[in-house]
């Protein structure tokens, strides 16, 4: 499964920096930053479960960014 999330992540500092915290929170995630894309996008992925997108939320809102939930429209 696939969670997409708009944040307001700017640099690839923030980026290098909460990416450690994920891999320490969540070890089983493949997680990575757009912030080319206008809504500076994290993707989290994990093969055969679902993503609950709270811990994620609050993880990034701990440290000061802005983050929500991206859904799916066509």
């Amino acid at each position: 499964m696939v969670e997409v999330f708009s944040t307001s992540v700017q640099t690839v500092e923030e980026t290098t920096f909460l990416l450690d915290k994920f891999q320490k929170e969540f070890p089983s995630y493949t997680i990575n930053f757009d912030l080319e894309d206008c809504d500076k996008i994290l993707r989290v992925e994990i093969v055969d479960e679902i993503i609950d997108p709270n811990p994620v939320i609050r993880l990034v809102k701990s440290y000061g960014f802005n983050i929500e939930v991206l859904s799916d429209e066509v």
